[in-house]
């Protein structure tokens, strides 16, 4: 008698976090441009920005906000500055806004590949493969979890497409980057209509 032996399918590869981390890295300064969607539960509708993120190294990093409004948030070491035309600059200390301290590590860490920083951080688990992929980060510090909920990174390859950062209140934000910023986005996208964009799917 003889057999047909139907050969098993390989199991799709793990994708190790510090390997799929590494090749995020970017030399210094690295900009993208952005479109963020903030869902904030004292508002009607979501509101969108749109602008251009600037690593500058180590522990820089400048956000430049162009519409609806003109705004300029440099932050450097723990201290953020705030700048909008016709007011003085105001600043303050990074303590005082731990989920943006958590958000600058995050993107800190995946632009300089360094995925030993990001786990100083947050605890870090992949799915999806080499074409679409997702890290999720989950806050390791009790303070910092009582403000962020956790971080997912959306990306392809070795691109960065979406940030997606829940608070601890329920307010949500997505930030799209690089050339996902340009999609044309309804007036009120909802948060499952950006899921399906930063995982790859349709515009909404």
């Amino acid at each position: 008698m003889l057999v047909l032996l139907t050969p098993t399918p390989a199991p799709a590869a793990t994708l190790a976090p510090e390997r799929l981390i590494a090749g995020l890295a970017q030399p210094a300064p690295a900009r993208t441009a952005f479109a963020e969607v903030r869902y904030v539960g004292v508002l009607a509708r979501p509101l969108i920005l749109h602008g251009a993120l600037v690593w500058l190294g180590g522990a820089k990093l400048e956000r430049d906000v162009a519409e609806p409004y003109r705004e300029t948030t440099t932050i450097a070491g723990n201290q953020v500055r705030v700048v909008r035309p016709g007011q003085p600059p105001q600043t303050f200390d990074l303590g005082r806004a731990p989920e943006l301290k958590g958000l600058l590590t995050g993107f800190r860490a995946l632009l300089s590949g360094d995925a030993a920083l990001l786990s100083t951080t947050f605890t870090i688990s992949t799915s999806g493969d080499a074409r679409a992929w997702t890290l999720e980060l989950k806050p390791r510090d009790a303070a910092l979890a009582q403000r962020l909920a956790g971080i997912s990174v959306d990306g392809s390859g070795h691109r960065l497409r979406c940030l997606r950062m829940d608070q601890s209140n329920g307010d949500t934000s997505f930030t799209l980057l690089g050339a996902l910023a340009t999609t044309a986005l309804p007036a009120t996208p909802t948060p499952a209509e950006l899921a399906t964009l930063c995982a790859g799917g349709p515009a909404p």
